[in-house]
């Protein structure tokens, strides 16, 4: 893999994390994720199970990026 492309692939986890951990609380604070009696809407539930499949390939796609660029460091003797 390219460092140009290790660069990217971490980035883009790490541009993940942020954007989500951003769209999550504003989620929790919306008035359409709950209904009048507390529990979760249709519509907390959905956006709840996609942050967190977001949250998982933004780390795996981090992961594989932050290793490439390990990779590519030359080995100390």
């Amino acid at each position: 893999m390219s460092r140009r492309t290790a660069m990217f692939l971490t980035a883009f986890g790490v541009w993940s994390w942020v954007i989500w951990i951003t769209f999550a609380k504003n989620l929790w604070d919306s008035d359409r994720a709950w209904a009048a009696d507390g529990s979760p809407t249709a519509y907390f539930v959905v956006h709840a199970v996609l942050t967190v499949v977001s949250f998982v390939l933004g780390t795996v796609i981090g992961v594989i990026g932050w290793r490439g660029l390990r990779a590519r460091r030359p080995q100390s003797a």
